[in-house]
């Protein structure tokens, strides 16, 4: 309702973006390894561009677009060669990744698609990684992009779109710049100081490219949807091992998969705490499921809680359903929406029913 689009990464993302009610126009397919089936089905949606990340994949949706009578809007996702400085499995954009072009051989490339009549190079791609902190990488980035925009020009390629990807990082430790404002941060209001970070962030896309006449596409990813949600749990008991405390929980590493596959930090709190209130303690906080790496914080100073009680663990909203699984038989949670003081229910608590569906 805010005029986004959707930057999609799978044929089931483009559906699931359509039945939401984005505008096909503003649908971007990026990712590696797009099938033909998906890239059929993005040129029979009408969606408004395919970020190519291959020479195949160039020859592939040129091949899918001639008997469609189509001319598809490519852009090809450069690989800048730059370090996000963020967690190894989420940067993207040094050479030893899987993702984009070389950003030394684009021209020669965007030469050889613009060969195609079914083809119409319409702007640059790139993305560094993910939950990027430090604003400079960007910038960076941007610096090499502008210059790439500049030398296809020259070469007589119409660029009018650079996508500068996404990965604008919270800072999870202190709480998300939905609360404190900024990673690292300057102690202002949590509005105030998210929109400092985010004009800082602006200005150090913007900067390299000032007089190129592009239409600029952003990903703003986590730094939105991240500190919009939070886990709820339960405390299913209580243990200590010699002098090691534990703290379970109802849920579990199949719920929420950031602390195990990323070594995530999430701020856990009580939703009510105890009245008794100031007495903390060292605990690690773990779910049921039989891996030593089913954890949520290890190690962590947390108010006491006991049986019974409820933890909320924060900055859940970016990839906490998104990676969420079955593992163990255990069906997922519920998910409800909350605004001011309504709530909604938004996804259904899953039933052993639907765990069953699709077994035969």
């Amino acid at each position: 309702g805010l005029g986004a689009g959707a930057d999609i990464v799978s044929g089931f993302e483009m559906r699931a973006a359509l039945r939401a009610g984005f505008p096909r126009e503003r649908i971007v397919f990026s990712g590696v390894g797009k099938t033909e089936g998906e890239i059929a089905a993005g040129l029979d949606a009408g969606i408004g561009e395919f970020n190519a990340e291959s020479e195949d994949e160039i020859a592939r949706l040129s091949a899918l677009a001639r008997p469609r009578g189509r001319r598809a809007a490519l852009t090809l996702r450069v690989n800048p060669d730059i370090d996000a400085r963020s967690h190894p499995y989420i940067s993207t954009g040094l050479q030893k990744h899987k993702f984009g072009i070389p950003i030394s051989e684009a021209r020669a490339l965007y030469a050889k698609a613009s060969g195609t009549r079914h083809l119409r190079v319409s702007g640059v791609s790139v993305h560094i990684g993910s939950q990027i902190t430090d604003l400079e990488p960007f910038a960076a980035t941007m610096e090499r992009v502008a210059t790439l925009v500049g030398a296809l020009r020259r070469d007589g390629h119409a660029i009018d779109f650079v996508d500068a990807g996404g990965g604008l990082g919270i800072s999870y430790e202190e709480g998300s710049a939905g609360r404190s404002g900024r990673p690292n941060g300057k102690h202002h209001s949590p509005m105030e100081a998210f929109a400092e970070y985010v004009a800082e962030y602006a200005e150090s896309l913007l900067a390299p490219l000032r007089g190129s006449r592009v239409h600029l596409l952003l990903e703003p990813g986590r730094s939105i949807v991240g500190p919009a949600g939070a886990l709820l749990t339960a405390v299913s008991y209580r243990k200590a091992n010699h002098n090691k405390k534990f703290v379970g929980a109802h849920g579990a590493m199949n719920d929420f998969l950031r602390p195990y596959l990323y070594d995530a930090f999430h701020e856990i709190v009580p939703v009510q705490p105890r009245k008794e209130g100031l007495a903390t303690e060292t605990v690690d906080v773990v779910g049921p499921v039989c891996e030593t790496g089913d954890f949520f914080a290890r190690d962590r100073e947390l108010p006491v809680v006991e049986e019974g009680d409820w933890l909320a663990i924060l900055d859940a909203g970016a990839y906490g359903m998104a990676l969420s699984s079955n593992y163990n038989t255990r069906p997922r949670p519920a998910e409800v929406l909350v605004d001011g003081k309504s709530a909604k229910l938004i996804r259904k608590r899953e039933t052993m029913n639907d765990l069953l569906r699709g077994e035969a």
